[in-house]
């Protein structure tokens, strides 16, 4: 059936080799004694195999506080793997294995899961997204271009009837895609079935008009039967999209969700600063990204370049390329990209050099209210910067016969970056 791979930076007061047999054992067959039942068969069959160890660096300090100490601290990549009949295709269980109490360890100062290797099984096992991007963009109604989104703000406080006026203003606009905030469900002030209500109401009304309807991401995220009943109030009132928090629902609340709706999947990943933001401890973005596409995450949110976090440019970029990277050899199951934080028409183009493809969503808060023309001038802005990215012409040129896009540039480029930087 196939070995799991995983790949971890590490770093340890005790040695790689010792480290990295310490960590199969704790999260195989071993525990800190031999014990009669731990036969050399029952190893052999269910123990963690150390694949490969490559120093990388010593340093006389610890990166993390370590309860053994040495005069040097050794880092290095360690590969393990591990039979899938340890566990079967389970991804609660998978996070386990690869991601459990390893962090924990004595022998660890500090310790990043960067990769993981899935057997067929997996894929075999989990129906991954439903849509994915292009499903997204035949439903929206989108084509050749990026899906241009923003997010409602101020993220609480609004009523239902100022949410759907909000609304009603974003789709006179020309917006493509709107999501709630992360931070607005079902709360008092705001009803999840009052706002469905009052937003697909206007939703409606301008699709009957134009012929085409606008996707709106309604925060589900909650009780698992709650979220069901929630996911079938927004079908049944003609809405197309469903949000979840994925750490607050975790992999097996993804799944069970998945397998109810019938709607795109988009997956905010708030929270995600506990796992990225040290380098010496958490779980890479490309990880998670597999495990949570094959739950059935349809999009799936990567920050932004030049975001309002701390996250850099470059991991941005490796996030969205890798969710169109295969997770086996028979199945694709792509998920759709987000990008969003601190997002204008300045981004825009090297957002699609950076991914060589437009089939990504674009969300811009600030960058489209608080664009010189109004949501109208946001939204033509970020169209016409896309435009010019995607025909190869500096967004600066593109500029000279484009006053939405000039205005943008003039008002949002921070004041020391040079013309022609992006």
């Amino acid at each position: 059936m196939g070995r799991i791979v995983a790949s971890y930076d590490v770093e340890t007061p005790v040695g790689l080799e010792r480290a990295a047999q310490v960590i199969a054992g704790e999260q195989s067959s071993g525990t800190f004694l031999k014990l009669p039942g731990e036969t050399d068969l029952l190893r052999e069959r269910s123990g963690a195999r150390v694949e490969r160890i490559v120093e990388k660096g010593r340093s006389p300090t610890p990166s993390l506080p370590c309860r053994i100490s040495a005069d040097i601290y050794e880092r290095g990549e360690i590969v393990l793997s591990w039979p899938i009949e340890n566990i079967g295709p389970s991804l609660p269980n998978l996070l386990a294995t690869v991601a459990g109490n390893l962090f924990e360890l004595a022998e660890i100062s500090a310790l990043r899961l960067t990769d993981i290797q899935l057997p067929e099984a997996f894929a075999d096992t989990y129906p991954g997204p439903a849509y994915g991007p292009g499903g997204t963009l035949q439903l929206a109604g989108v084509n050749d271009r990026p899906m241009i989104g923003t997010i409602i703000k101020p993220s609480v406080g609004l009523s239902p009837d100022d949410t759907a006026a909000l609304v009603d203003q974003l789709i006179e606009g020309g917006i493509d895609f709107i999501k709630d905030d992360e931070l607005q469900a079902n709360g008092p002030h705001c009803p999840f079935e009052e706002r469905v209500r009052e937003v697909m109401r206007v939703i409606n009304r301008h699709a009957e008009r134009t012929g085409r309807k606008v996707m709106y991401a309604f925060n589900i995220t909650g009780e698992l039967d709650e979220m069901r009943r929630n996911a079938d109030l927004v079908e049944s009132a003609g809405g197309t999209c469903v949000m979840v928090s994925l750490f607050s629902l975790g992999l097996a609340g993804l799944s069970a969700i998945r397998s109810h709706v019938r709607l795109p999947l988009h997956c905010h990943r708030n929270g995600w600063g506990i796992y990225s933001r040290s380098p010496d401890i958490g779980i890479n973005f490309p990880v998670w990204q597999k495990l949570w596409r094959l739950a059935g995450a349809d999009h799936l949110h990567v920050n932004g370049l030049s975001n309002k976090f701390t996250e850099t440019d470059e991991t941005v970029v490796q996030s969205a390329r890798s969710l169109g990277q295969p997770i086996s050899a028979t199945h694709g199951y792509q998920a759709m990209p987000v990008f969003s934080s601190g997002q204008t028409a300045v981004q825009m183009a090297p957002s699609l050099a950076a991914i060589g493809h437009t089939d990504f969503i674009y969300c811009a808060g600030g960058g489209i209210m608080g664009h010189p023309g109004g949501v109208a001038g946001g939204v033509a802005s970020l169209r016409q910067a896309a435009e010019a990215a995607a025909s190869g012409i500096p967004a600066d040129e593109y500029a000279l016969d484009h006053k939405e896009l000039a205005e943008a540039l003039s008002h949002f480029r921070a004041p020391d970056e040079p013309q022609g930087k992006r």
